[in-house]
């Protein structure tokens, strides 16, 4: 029988990557991007003019290879396609010492 044990809210940290919290930063920013590809009906080909990258390394990022690409990468994505991407820092609930990075789509 196998075993089966509940993950965490980030499977990057479940697996055991020592950059959990920017692989799920990366990984939530790809999804939007590939949810206003399908929203705005872009092919690979057109959507990468749009991003600056070439086709193959947008085909790599959307089926989730995003190590080569940087968050900043991921953000400037977001502004060529239209979206307006907002930075907040604040300190951490009284619960945690240590602060974390997420993403929140408006």
């Amino acid at each position: 029988m196998t075993d089966i044990a509940k993950g965490s809210t980030n499977v990057y940290e479940d697996i055991g990557l020592s950059d959990a919290a920017g692989m799920q930063v990366k990984a939530a920013l790809v999804a939007k991007v590939a949810e206003i590809m399908k929203g705005r009906n872009l092919t690979q080909v057109q959507a990468a003019v749009i991003l600056g990258m070439s086709q193959p390394k947008l085909s790599a990022v959307l089926r989730g290879q995003f190590r080569g690409i940087s968050e900043t990468k991921l953000i400037d994505c977001m502004n060529r396609l239209g979206r307006d991407v907002e930075i907040v820092v604040r300190s951490p609930t009284r619960l945690r010492r240590s602060g974390r990075t997420r993403v929140v789509f408006a």
